[in-house]
Parts: C-alpha cells; structure tokens; sequence
C-alpha cells in the first residue's frame, strides 16, 4: 500500500476489549481500526462511518451479532458493507445462521493472525471490485439517459434553428446540446459564410 493510499477501515464489534485488542494489533497496521462494544453501538457507527468492512462478534448481550447484522443489511447506508463473524461456535447450525444473517464470511476465535488478515484482505478487494463495478454501471446509465435525451425528433424552428424543450421552451441550439450531453462549442465560418460575410465588407 502505497504512503499517499487511504488505509481501509474497519468496524470491529466485540464486548470483549482484549479480542479487540488482539485484532488492532494484528490488522492495525495496514487497516484504520474503529470499535464498538454492543451491536446498537456498532449499528450507529457503521451509519455514520461507512467503514469498508465489519468484523462482527456473534455472542453479545442484549442484541447479538446475528441481528446486528439483520439490521446493518435492512439499512441502504450499510447493507453493501460486508460482514464478518467471529466465533468460537463453529458448529454447523451456526455457521449457517451467520451466512443467513448476511454475513459473508467468519472467523474462529482464538484468531489465527495469517487466516484473519487474509480472509479480510480477501474481502475488502472483492468490496473494492463491486464498488467500482457499481460505479461504472452508474457512469453508463447516466451515459445512457444522455444519449436518450438527444434521441428522436427535436422540435426546430426553421428560421432562428431554436430548439424547443420539455418544458416548452425555446433554446439556442447550442446551449440546448451543451446541456444534455458532454460536447462543447467553439465558433467559426463555414466556407459559404466566410465568402459572404467578407464580400459584404
């Protein structure tokens, strides 16, 4: 990771300080650490920070990981974050209640530093390959909505070449191109004109 490269930032939610602890020392380095200690807590500052990926412990009082999660994925700010548990239960029941919660992935305590680095390696790079996809999708839309502005028949008067609007007003047919679509305008004579223009003088 390159000095100039925000580090990603993760949300660790665990009531048990020494495991978040354990994590900021073995992700520190390469990861902005935030932490919250009951899943209403982690709920508030996932929405606020937006953090690239949550660490999610299942075992907490009041509101345990798994709605935690239900909820985080309910909310539009957060539901793309992804989710992963951290459990010492590694039967099967609860592994598949995990991934039904919409976690993505978990990780069995006592962590293993190489497996908790690199499954969240592994998860932020495929968070990073959907943002961008998304992104692209939304440019290519936008793109699209553009091109069908500019698509069928445009009302033109046939004197001044005016363009009438949606809203039934008449533009200039500059200004009426500049602002649907990305073309600018730089002006000149055409060889017609120029002849014209200059023979007039």
């Amino acid at each position: 990771m390159s000095e100039t490269e925000m580090k990603p930032t993760l949300l660790v939610v665990d009531d048990t300080p020494a495991n978040i602890n354990l994590v900021a020392e073995i992700l520190g380095p390469d990861y902005e650490i935030l932490f919250a200690v009951r899943g209403e807590e982690g709920l508030e500052t996932a929405q606020v920070e937006r953090p690239d990926l949550i660490l999610m412990d299942v075992m907490m009082p009041v509101m345990d990981g798994f709605e935690t999660c239900r909820r985080l994925k309910l909310e539009p700010r957060t539901r793309d974050i992804p989710v992963i548990f951290l459990t010492a239960l590694m039967d099967l029941e609860v592994l598949v209640k995990a991934f039904r919660a919409g976690g993505v992935d978990y990780v069995g305590k006592p962590f293993q530093p190489e497996e908790l680095l690199a499954r969240v390696q592994t998860h932020i790079a495929l968070k990073r390959a959907l943002d961008q996809e998304r992104a692209l999708r939304l440019q290519l839309e936008e793109a699209l909505a553009r091109v069908k502005q500019l698509s069928g028949l445009l009302p033109i008067c046939a004197r001044c070449k005016k363009i009438r609007d949606e809203q039934g007003q008449w533009n200039p047919l500059e200004v009426y191109i500049t602002e649907r679509s990305e073309a600018g305008f730089t002006h000149g004579l055409c060889p017609e004109c120029a002849r014209d223009y200059f023979a007039s003088e």
